[in-house]
């Protein structure tokens, strides 16, 4: 048995499972077979274990929506709950289908949001960089002429001349204050009154909160009509809907 140094199943590797889940079932194949084969030719291993557990229930008589709903960390609400429609309704290889085909169409725009926020990002990291080392090296040098000539500086100049006997003494407080803020951040985060105040946030960021209103706009009605044409009712429909937005203040 591999060691498995990182947990955790992409989103990748659910769309490519529900694209060969829904050709295989479509051949007809027994859906325990189909997936002992997706575990197969799976590498990643909590995924390969998560499959091989799902067929091992499948062999014992439980439906496919009950054996998916055991691992929520794989498979969302809104999974489970197409599958559990196409039980019901007899058409579980068109929800299988349909479900793979909206996958996909949401991976690619994730893809592509994460593809554009990818250079601004990087830039800034350049700009923090650049602005650290000119305060470690270069305004150091350019103190000692500013020194030299004798002359009154500017209050902003001599806040600038400052900042790198700043950073050399106390730079390490505030390393640890950021590294010790973003450990809570993140915790806070991952609690429900701490996910509610993030998502509140972010919706007043000037410069974001457009933008992420329409992708959550859009999330919203994809997963809608997809789950109605599923054959779910409006009301659960709705409450899955709010959960898998992706921002519960939206």
């Amino acid at each position: 048995r591999k060691i498995k140094l990182f947990g955790g199943v992409s989103a990748k590797d659910v769309v490519l499972f529900s694209r060969q889940l829904s050709i295989m079932f479509s051949a007809q194949v027994p859906l325990a077979e189909s997936l002992k084969a997706l575990a197969a030719q799976t590498k990643n291993i909590d995924f390969k274990d998560k499959i091989m557990k799902i067929s091992e229930d499948i062999e014992g008589g439980t439906a496919l929506s009950s054996a998916l709903i055991k691992h929520p960390k794989a498979f969302s609400s809104f999974y489970v709950a197409m599958v559990r429609a196409g039980e019901a309704s007899g058409k579980l290889s068109g929800s299988l289908e349909y479900l793979a085909e909206h996958l996909e169409k949401e991976y690619y725009l994730t893809s592509k949001v994460r593809g554009a926020m990818t250079y601004p990002a990087v830039v800034f990291l350049v700009v923090i960089a650049v602005f650290v080392l000119m305060i470690l090296f270069v305004i150091p040098n350019l103190s000692k002429v500013l020194k030299e000539s004798g002359q009154e500086l500017p209050l902003v100049t001599k806040i600038a001349m400052a900042l790198p006997d700043i950073l050399k003494t106390w730079g390490l407080v505030f390393l640890l204050a950021i590294i010790g803020l973003a450990v809570f951040s993140v915790r806070y985060y991952r609690t429900k009154k701490g996910r509610y105040f993030f998502d509140r946030l972010i919706l007043r960021v000037p410069l974001f909160s457009s933008f992420l209103k329409i992708i959550y706009l859009s999330r919203f009605a994809e997963n809608f009509s997809t789950l109605i044409s599923g054959g779910l009712p409006i009301t659960q429909s709705l409450e899955i809907c709010g959960q898998i937005i992706g921002n519960r203040v939206y």
